[in-house]
């Protein structure tokens, strides 16, 4: 076989949900709990099919909530765990992700995201859960949430998932949206030798020394399983090291802070984003998930027509890269933010620029893509008033 003719048999056609199933398998998931939810269901089946072959679990709960449990409840005794949903699911799972936050399990939500709220559009895409995805579950806690834009970067972003949410013991959100979901795309699976496997720590004390959250160690504590031997305490209250509740004000606070800290101390690291032609931009266009491939056509179409246009594409939501953008805010002259929803990310760029400027919004909540032409109408009318 040529090498022309091995590279072509090498490339795959999946959907997006198949491709998020397919690299949680791959980063070592070997649990699903979940309750199916358009347009989030082929990751569960995907999921059914392939688990029992890698020695795995899939369970269909009766409801959102449940399934979230039994994932919280499966990284507890030690397997990598994973959940997917859309808009209403994920608001029912918020309440156990919270628990997942302060109790610091890791795992790996998916949220597909659809048109809301409510039942909304079931069947059409929106990317209207961001500010969800940060502030959905109530209390200070740390939030990480990916949003990649095409399939081998979904695929390389759920191995990072998984590698962030074992790392800092922390639940992290990768958020996609009907139409990555159910696009087929070609692509060449990623070889292991292009990524890491990340495992958590665990304790290298005996058992009867051991505390689960024991800031000795660092900020993000040593975690043993159920059932290796080690007997230790859970809970959603704020607890102590030993994992019993506590309500001694310094404690909490202390712990809450920690919590935060252990994820910002590496924002720099956990920054995933993308430039593109802004070396002398005039006008950037920041994006995120499947609106981002309409907008670096229409900002090719720009340079085209000769306009000193480029494309932040920002894959890391949260923590959000507002030092890149403040930087970006002191380099071009105004930014244009197309997002299938009434202006969200939009209040974060203008929070990181921090300066007055033009920073306007194409905004689309009925079901379809932000189109190019709209996004590079906008370029235009903002380059004439910039």
């Amino acid at each position: 076989m040529s090498s022309a003719s091995s590279e072509k048999s090498d490339i795959v056609f999946w959907q997006g949900n198949e491709v998020v199933a397919r690299a949680a398998i791959a980063a070592g998931c070997r649990f699903y709990g979940g309750y199916p939810i358009t347009p989030s269901s082929e990751i569960a089946a995907v999921m059914a099919e392939l688990l029992p072959e890698v020695g795995g679990t899939f369970i269909q709960m009766e409801d959102e909530i449940a399934a979230m449990g039994t994932v919280i409840g499966a990284s507890l005794v030690g397997k990598k765990s994973l959940t997917a949903t859309s808009g209403p699911g994920f608001s029912l799972k918020l309440e156990h992700l919270g628990y997942a936050c302060i109790a610091e399990v890791p795992c790996v939500i998916v949220n597909v995201m659809r048109g809301g709220p409510s039942t909304g559009l079931p069947t059409a895409p929106a990317q209207a859960d961001v500010m969800q995805a940060k502030w959905g579950t109530h209390g200070d806690h740390p939030t990480i949430a990916l949003a990649p834009a095409f399939h081998r970067e979904i695929y390389l972003d759920t191995i990072k998932a998984f590698n962030i949410s074992e790392k800092y013991r922390v639940p992290v959100i990768i958020l996609i949206d009907e139409v990555l979901g159910h696009m087929s795309e070609g692509m060449i699976i990623p070889d292991p030798s292009e990524y890491e496997i990340i495992d958590r720590v665990k304790p290298s004390v005996p058992p009867e020394e051991y505390n689960p959250y024991d800031t000795q160690y660092g900020d993000v504590p040593p975690m043993a399983n159920y059932f290796e031997g080690y007997r230790f305490h859970v809970t959603g209250l704020n607890h102590g090291a030993n994992g019993f509740p506590t309500t001694v004000p310094d404690i909490c606070h202390n712990d809450e802070v920690r919590m935060i800290q252990k994820v910002m101390k590496d924002v720099d690291t956990l920054t995933e984003y993308d430039e593109y032609m802004l070396e002398d931009a005039e006008v950037a266009v920041f994006a995120f998930g499947s609106t981002a491939r309409g907008a670096k056509m229409a900002v090719e179409k720009a340079r085209q027509e000769g306009l000193k246009v480029g494309l932040f594409r920002a894959i890391t939501l949260w923590p959000f890269p507002e030092k890149v953008i403040h930087e970006l805010g002191q380099r071009v002259k105004a930014f244009v933010v197309p997002e299938m929803n009434l202006g969200q990310m939009i209040l974060e760029v203008e929070r990181s620029v921090h300066k007055e400027m033009p920073i306007v919004g194409v905004n689309k909540v009925g079901g379809v893509p932000v189109p190019p032409y709209e996004i590079l109408e906008k370029i235009k009318e903002v380059l004439q008033h910039a």
